[in-house]
């Protein structure tokens, strides 16, 4: 089953900034709003990670269904933003933000998935399972991981490359309350949505049901 936007990935000049304060990476990769670092290709796969946190000086907007402050100028990315090497797209989606109703995530931590590498699923070719990650770039590839875990990934490159970017980590930047809710915890801290399992499931009610 393939999804065509199931959330707004844009970018934007925001209210809020955060501080990268560690970075675990095979190459370094700071998270910034105009991020145009790459990667070396190569045949295994390659991680990209950075970790942020809101600064002590900010606070966080109030969540609104319907008019998020934060979101004022914002621009939905074209599919053409995604159609490009797996490697060279998931550095790009650091600092980028993913909005459904009134939960606005900035993305911090992502993993690129080529199809030679032999954790990718689109490895053995097309199947009934994996065949949305051999659309377009820029679809939704979800999954259920281990039977627990849902994982939200983001198809790259051309048609037929079987390539993506897991979403692996994110800070909450609005509807902190609704994440909180779901999480039944209260905690500000990164952990809140540090793995994708995390990100998926307490943040966005209706991806979890999906299943292949």
């Amino acid at each position: 089953m393939s999804l065509s936007a199931p959330t707004l990935l844009v970018q934007m000049n925001p209210t809020h900034q955060f501080k990268p304060v560690a970075s675990k990476s095979r190459k370094t990769v700071r998270s910034s709003q105009c991020l145009e670092g790459r990667t070396s290709h190569s045949s295994k796969a390659v991680t990209v990670r950075t970790r942020t946190k809101p600064s002590r000086k900010q606070t966080r907007p109030q969540s609104s269904p319907v008019s998020l402050p934060c979101f004022r100028n914002t621009t939905i990315l074209p599919p053409e933003f995604f159609q490009i090497d797996a490697l060279d797209l998931a550095p790009r989606f650091l600092g980028k933000f993913l909005r459904r109703d009134d939960v606005v995530l900035q993305i911090t931590e992502v993993e690129a998935y080529r199809p030679n590498d032999s954790a990718c699923h689109g490895r053995f070719g097309v199947t009934a399972r994996t065949a949305p990650v051999f659309g377009p770039g820029g679809h939704a590839y979800v999954y259920l991981c281990y039977g627990l875990h849902t994982m939200l990934n983001v198809v790259a490159d051309k048609e037929g490359a079987g390539a993506a970017v897991l979403i692996h980590a994110c800070a909450p930047v609005c509807g902190l309350e609704t994440i909180q809710e779901r999480r039944g915890q209260q905690t500000e801290k990164p952990i809140l949505l540090t793995g994708p399992g995390k990100v998926v499931w307490n943040s966005w009610t209706g991806l979890n049901r999906i299943r292949y």
